[in-house]
């Protein structure tokens, strides 16, 4: 009898290990394979926003297009990507300012809004605007080709941010720069705090350059250049809301 009672117990402690075992693994089902060398963010994603441009009257209103083409000094003959490119109110503003000499790739994972930005490019005779799908955790951009690249209200949205970056660093030529436009407030509520923003950027490999608040956007404009490296992916920390808020209160006391 007391055989059998240690072997109960052996059983059910066994149990116990690999419940708990079970228990510690995260589950990874929701996440694309494309991903999972690579850390779930410490945030929640907004839902994917509307594409339609009823808007671009008002935002043009506000100079919004022009104001961010001049704060990431824009010039004519540059190769520069659209992510998450829409019904295209930046793409056809790209293509004016980058002129024949330059290229336009506007890119989104909406098949739907891409059909409609191909028919606008064709009736607005963009020749110098190229448009490709993208992926939710790769934009696929070809490497060491852009000058600048656009994620205009939309970072926010990125499902897998640390893969989504990891892929975009190397799109970059020398001295390219990524910009983001976008608010500050809650992830799920379309923005991004600038500071974790930040944060992800820095874990894959990119530096802070300029981070200017501005009005005239509904928002903040930042930008950001090619570290000298960039991590593997399984070296890359999830930024944590406590560190974020740690050190957003530190630069808010040093400014002070």
């Amino acid at each position: 009898m007391i055989h059998a009672a240690f072997r109960s117990l052996a059983i059910l402690a066994s149990a116990a290990l690999m419940t708990a075992g079970c228990e510690r693994v995260p589950d990874e089902s929701d996440r694309p394979a494309t991903s999972l060398e690579f850390p779930r963010p410490d945030r929640p994603v907004s839902e994917l926003g509307s594409n339609q441009f009823s808007t671009e009257t008002a935002r043009d209103s506000r100079g919004e297009a022009q104001k961010v083409m001049d704060f990431a000094e824009l010039t004519t003959g540059m190769t520069v990507a659209d992510i998450g490119a829409g019904e295209g109110y930046y793409t056809v503003r790209l293509a004016e300012r980058v002129g024949t000499e330059g290229r336009v790739l506007a890119q989104d994972i909406d098949d739907d809004a891409l059909g409609r930005l191909a028919r606008r490019v064709e009736r607005e005779r963009l020749d110098n605007v190229s448009i490709k799908p993208g992926a939710p955790d790769d934009p696929r951009l070809p490497d060491n080709s852009f000058d600048r690249i656009f994620l205009v209200h939309m970072y926010h949205e990125v499902e897998e941010p640390y893969a989504f970056l990891w892929r975009l660093w190397p799109a970059l030529k020398e001295g390219g720069m990524v910009i983001v436009v976008d608010v500050d407030r809650p992830t799920d509520q379309h923005g991004i705090d600038p500071f974790l923003l930040t944060c992800e950027f820095e874990e894959v490999g990119f530096t802070l350059d300029t981070l200017r608040n501005a009005p005239e956007l509904a928002g903040y404009y930042a930008q950001f250049r090619r570290a000298a490296t960039r991590p593997e992916p399984g070296a890359i920390s999830p930024c944590k809301g406590a560190a974020v808020k740690a050190a957003k209160r530190a630069a808010e006391s040093g400014s002070g």
